[in-house]
């Protein structure tokens, strides 16, 4: 046994095993089959077909997403908040169910801080545009107003719809915001006017913020190269700050106005602006801001929608808002989400504090730059005292406010301890006469009741005394 394990593979022992397990019709043909495969190949040889690109993996880069046209608009309204709808304040409940209640067949979502990273992620990762730039980039920032900037491109880059502060409230349905003598086909992108003060363009501090579209509510389709544009100026800015900070894209210090004009209204409107110049159909044509100046009813350009002031941003005292009551007023902004500038603050003068305080007013703004140019002119001696001055009266101004405050709160207090007090008075009236009501109305089911028992007794009585058939 363990010699023949030891022959070699080509004895004819195991040749003989091999040819008696193999059918003798298969042995006979198979000599046949090996030769037309032979043909086979030798034809293919002598007749080769048409070649054959080798294949080549996708390179690891940037995918380059084509541009999208679609005739309508998504159906979707997007808002971001610090929570989810479930934890919203009654204020931003009541301000968000505007949205829903004017655009019943629209879709609703609100991103968050806890999830926003994930929805970045997802839509900008590998998977998605394919753009680990920007998802480092976001997941770097850490001033909340910017990421809410940021995040709103984003969203609108990759899905569109309709975007809303989460302080804004909804005064119209969506569909009023394109008038019916335009065809959706022909428009990307839906903005209004926000600050039209262009008197004021060559102001230090003014100048810049003196000319905007508004981006608190604006609406797109999705992938227009405005938006990405955007987002990579952002970036770029933003890595150009940090740098001349000497810090980390997290660490960077901003101010209002960088604010405004880096990645707010300031920088979406130049980022328009310049989409508007790049798609123009006649070149000869200039566009800029002279174009929107006191616009009275809605102007399509380079496939932008551009409504007038009232549409998005009525009621600011300023621009010729008008007020919510206007047919065109489609929105409305609280602003009570917009405590931003507390974290950045905006330049203030040491004697005459903020310039925006004048809300554009264009006699106050002469006042202040009148005061701030004569005070450069004083010695530091005096502009100390005016400092002094300016900050008791600041003080009395705050006291008395705060005062006024007070009293307010003590006189709503009041209102509201008389209108519950009323309220109780009301309830325990309406309790008395309820119980009074009630004790009447079982008296009277008492007496009814007596009486037909009495009735009934009389009868049984009478029954008694006639007998069986009335005979005594």
């Amino acid at each position: 046994m363990i010699a023949k394990l030891a022959q070699p593979l080509g004895s004819p022992t195991l040749a003989a095993q091999f040819r008696n397990r193999v059918p003798t019709q298969l042995r006979r043909v198979l000599p046949l089959y090996l030769g037309a495969i032979c043909l086979i190949v030798f034809i293919f040889n002598l007749f080769p077909s048409v070649p054959q690109t080798p294949f080549r993996a996708a390179p690891s880069v940037s995918v380059a997403v084509p541009k999208v046209r679609r005739d309508e608009f998504p159906r979707k309204i997007w808002q971001t908040w610090k929570v989810n709808p479930l934890k919203f304040e009654e204020r931003d409940l009541n301000t968000a169910r505007t949205w829903l209640a004017k655009n019943p067949d629209w879709r609703y979502e609100v991103l968050t801080d806890d999830n926003a990273m994930k929805y970045v992620e997802w839509h900008y990762g590998p998977d998605g545009f394919n753009r680990p730039d920007i998802v480092e980039f976001f997941r770097k920032v850490k001033a909340a107003i910017v990421k809410a900037d940021l995040l709103r491109y984003l969203v609108m880059y990759a899905e569109g719809g309709v975007y809303a502060d989460i302080d804004v409230e909804a005064l119209k349905p969506i569909s009023k915001f394109i008038p019916d003598r335009y065809d959706h086909k022909d428009i990307d992108m839906v903005i209004g006017v926000e600050i039209d003060e262009p008197d004021w363009k060559d102001h230090p501090i003014l100048g810049p913020k003196s000319r905007s579209f508004c981006q608190w509510t604006f609406m797109c389709k999705p992938q227009l190269p405005v938006m990405m544009r955007l987002i990579e100026q952002i970036m770029t800015w933003m890595h150009g700050v940090a740098k001349e900070q000497g810090v980390d894209i997290g660490d960077v210090k901003l101010d209002f106005d960088q604010i405004i004009s880096g990645t707010g209204p300031s920088a979406f409107t130049e980022a328009i602006l310049k989409e508007m110049n790049d798609n123009k159909e006649d070149p000869n044509m200039k566009i800029d801001w002279d174009m929107f100046h006191d616009l009275q009813e809605s102007k399509l350009v380079s496939r932008i929608l551009v409504l007038t002031v009232e549409a998005f941003a009525a009621g600011q005292g300023h621009s010729n808002s008008g007020n919510h009551d206007a047919r065109a007023a489609l929105v409305k902004h609280h602003y009570h989400a917009s405590n931003w500038p507390s974290r950045h603050p905006r330049y203030k003068h040491p004697a005459y504090g903020e310039v925006e305080r004048c809300n554009w007013n264009d006699e106050c703004v002469k006042e202040w730059d009148r005061n701030v140019e004569a005070f450069s002119k004083l010695s530091e001696e005096e502009q100390k005292k005016i400092i002094a001055e300016k900050e008791r009266e600041r003080k009395e101004a705050e006291e008395k406010k705060k005062a006024e405050e007070e009293k307010r709160k003590k006189e709503e207090e009041r209102r509201k301890k008389e209108k519950a007090e009323a309220e109780k008075k009301k309830k325990e009236e309406e309790e008395a006469a309820r119980r009074k009501k009630e004790e009447e109305e079982a008296a009277r089911r008492k007496k009814e009741e007596e009486e037909e028992a009495q009735k009934k007794k009389e009868e049984e009585e009478k029954a008694k005394k006639g007998g069986w058939f009335g005979f005594s």
